[in-house]
């Protein structure tokens, strides 16, 4: 990351952080624990919508963790900033870090993340033909049909979690990223098409132009449509771009409408779609910061007009009115719009999660790697190495 990146992380973590007795504090009550990392979220992303920089850091960080959601993300950041540490790159439990074979080094504090709560319900239709949860194994009642088992989010807790930085023990090979990581540009634009095609969209390299755009989504005809005068790396961001439309602009966005996304407010809809794209091929080394520039530099603004159009529409209480709670909506659209495309598309890296992923990721030789300089290799493959 850039050092003036990391000036902003900085920041972030000084202006929006709850202090260490707050956060860090393992005697806090449940409840209390949760009431102050929503508040830290919360103070994030009102930073984040004064500053495009500060949204780009969250995007940049989204790229490296993107199988955590958006409000994770923010969270991991701004604690390992105000420690004053590297980002964060790999998060797991104690436990299992132990099952890894490694152990939390004596003396550091615990990550908080924000977690369901969940319990498994039996649901069941009543003769009358109402539905109802029971608990799990809970006698049916007469007459009532059993329509099998479900897990349901019952509330939200805190738990903790540590950063490989914080750990020791068996050696473990952990990618940072890098702007020269991606040796298969075309295999990546090969990768975006299948991601289209899951969602039933055909894709067309074409010479035709849309306006003055270099690619076009029709939802109509379900295609997307991209420039053929375009080099493979600038296809693949049009073609990530463009996904981040189909993904979250289609017909059915319900969610978008709440604050002015999609048709009503177009400024907003590009900026999401720009954020999955710069998101997306961060996560694959490609770093288009120059390129998605323009789209983000309106962040602040359109997030503010959002706001303002949302405040002046009667639409119930599930509308957000913040600019806190519509910057939430978008950071949790974008990276789970990213992780919908990252898990087809598989880039280098673990995404945050080690659980998720076999323990030897895909490797870089651009890359570089926790506790080594450089990877190390043998004629037999990689030689993991790390703290």
């Amino acid at each position: 990351m850039a050092p003036e990146s990391e000036d902003v992380s900085s920041a972030m973590a000084a202006d929006a952080a709850p202090g260490r007795s707050e956060s860090g504090n393992s005697r806090m009550t449940p409840e209390e624990r949760i009431s102050a990392l929503t508040d830290g979220l919360h103070r994030i992303l009102e930073k984040a919508v004064e500053s495009p920089s500060q949204w780009q850091t969250l995007l940049d960080a989204s790229a490296t963790l993107w199988r955590y959601s958006g409000g994770n993300v923010a969270l991991l950041k701004m604690q390992m900033a105000q420690r004053g540490t590297d980002d964060p790159t790999l998060v797991a439990g104690y436990k299992e870090w132990a099952r890894h074979g490694r152990t939390v080094l004596r003396g550091e504090h615990a990550l908080w993340v924000i977690a369901p709560r969940t319990a498994r319900l039996q649901q069941v239709t009543l003769p009358d033909g109402t539905r109802q949860r029971i608990p799990a194994g809970e006698h049916v009642p007469h007459g009532a049909v059993d329509d099998g088992q479900k897990t349901v989010i019952t509330g939200w807790r805190g738990q903790a979690v540590f950063d490989v930085s914080q750990t020791q023990g068996t050696p473990l090979l952990v990618p940072r990223g890098g702007a020269e990581s991606v040796l298969d540009v075309a295999g990546l634009c090969g990768s975006l098409t299948t991601v289209a095609g899951s969602h039933g969209f055909k894709v067309d390299v074409t010479g035709a132009q849309y306006g003055l755009t270099s690619g076009f989504t029709d939802f109509t005809h379900r295609r997307v449509q991209v420039g053929a005068w375009l080099s493979p790396e600038e296809r693949a961001a049009v073609l990530a771009h463009e996904l981040g439309h189909v993904l979250l602009h289609g017909p059915d966005d319900a969610v978008g409408r709440l604050y002015g996304s999609s048709a009503d407010h177009r400024g907003l809809a590009e900026v999401e779609a720009e954020s999955v794209a710069y998101t997306v091929l961060k996560a694959h080394g490609i770093d288009r910061a120059p390129q998605s520039a323009t789209y983000l530099a309106g962040w602040a603004d359109v997030v503010i007009d959002a706001k303002q159009d949302a405040m002046g529409r009667d639409a119930g209480s599930k509308l957000p009115v913040s600019r806190a709670d519509i910057a939430k909506s978008v950071l949790g659209r974008v990276t789970a719009a990213s992780k919908g495309i990252l898990e087809i598309t598989h880039p280098p890296g673990f995404g945050g999660k080690i659980t998720a992923v076999d323990a030897a990721p895909r490797l870089s030789p651009a890359a570089s790697y926790a506790g080594v300089q450089q990877p190390l290799r043998s004629p037999d493959g990689p030689v993991m190495a790390g703290p």
